[in-house]
């Protein structure tokens, strides 16, 4: 009864304002943006409409949108401009009172959008509501953590959130320790799929487009907890997520730029001695994996595929670290 009801609401406003607007950034994730647009169209039980910022994509994602989605708003960037500032690029043309912001590889299954919207709509005081990660294979996935902090980065140094998963007081940021399968209120959202409050995202506004690519959710999440608005995780609606559709193609530098990413969320929300410890157990993390996947690589022959590359990513962010400045505009899509 209650998603009838929301159905009918949506539609008595749909000659003024949608109640929800979709906004998807897509670059070059041509297969992944054709199946979550057909998945969010062939949800029948709440009307929205959907914003597609395309950066730049020279896979023909553009025009696939166009031709098989032309009810959909299309924005095409000339360039790749960062996922923080296309989402914010869709978000100012939006209209709803909720801003679903949904990555371009997520599948939403029917009702997922109306039981979040319900619940919305219960709790006005969430500023911030995420729903479940599945992977495609239905296992549920992390999708949230806790804000970094000097603590939980040392426990993540030293494995020490991995040996003690469920020991009270031992506050991993990853949160290791939660099952994701009961409604909380949380730290961070990761920013697959956010539901956004328009009145909360009035006084928090927009994401920070100096985050070209990851840490923007770290940030925003910081910015609406300290604002006074309850991020609220939320199993009752689930979405399939399948991760990595743009950084699939050079994973190495991508794992440079989410530290890159990281060093910025350091650098504007602790004390220059909290970077400098950030920085120091980052170096210490990365020496320690590549001396046990280089003992992984010689003790087993079959896993030595993984190892090297492994050894291969931690070594590229060392020399990243020590070789260049960290700072600034990536670029990644040049």
């Amino acid at each position: 009864m209650r998603d009838t009801a929301l159905y009918k609401q949506a539609t008595d406003r749909q000659d003024s304002l949608p109640l929800i607007s979709v906004v998807i950034v897509s670059w070059n994730a041509k297969r992944y943006v054709d199946e979550c647009l057909s998945s969010l169209y062939s949800d029948r039980q709440v009307c929205f409409e959907v914003i597609v910022v395309d950066n730049g994509s020279s896979d023909g994602t553009p025009e696939m949108v166009c031709a098989s989605y032309p009810q959909a708003r299309l924005v095409r960037n000339s360039e790749n401009l960062g996922f923080a500032r296309a989402n914010n690029i869709g978000i100012e043309i939006s209209r709803g009172k909720y801003l679903f912001l949904i990555n371009s590889d997520v599948n939403v299954p029917p009702g997922c959008l109306s039981r979040l919207l319900s619940y919305m709509e219960e709790h006005p005081e969430i500023g911030l509501l995420g729903p479940q990660m599945r992977g495609a294979d239905g296992s549920v996935r992390r999708s949230c953590m806790r804000l970094p902090t000097v603590a939980n980065a040392f426990c993540r140094t030293f494995a020490i959130d991995m040996l003690t998963k469920n020991a009270s007081g031992l506050r991993s940021q990853l949160m290791l320790d939660f099952s994701h399968d009961k409604i909380a209120d949380v730290e961070v959202l990761n920013g697959w799929f956010w539901v956004v409050r328009r009145q909360a995202l009035d006084q928090v506004g927009l994401l920070d487009p100096r985050f070209f690519i990851y840490a923007e959710d770290l940030d925003w999440c910081h910015r609406f907890r300290k604002a006074g608005w309850r991020l609220v995780f939320y199993p009752e609606a689930y979405a399939v997520h399948y991760g990595g559709s743009s950084s699939a193609a050079a994973p190495v530098r991508f794992y440079t730029e989410m530290y890159r990413a990281n060093l910025q969320y350091w650098n504007k929300h602790h004390t220059p001695l909290g970077v400098a410890a950030f920085i120091l157990l980052s170096l210490i993390h990365q020496l320690l994996r590549i001396t046990g996947y280089s003992a992984l690589f010689l003790l087993r022959p079959a896993s030595r595929r993984q190892a090297l590359y492994k050894i291969r990513r931690s070594g590229a962010l060392l020399f990243s670290m020590v070789g260049r400045p960290l700072l600034g505009r990536s670029g990644y899509a040049s």
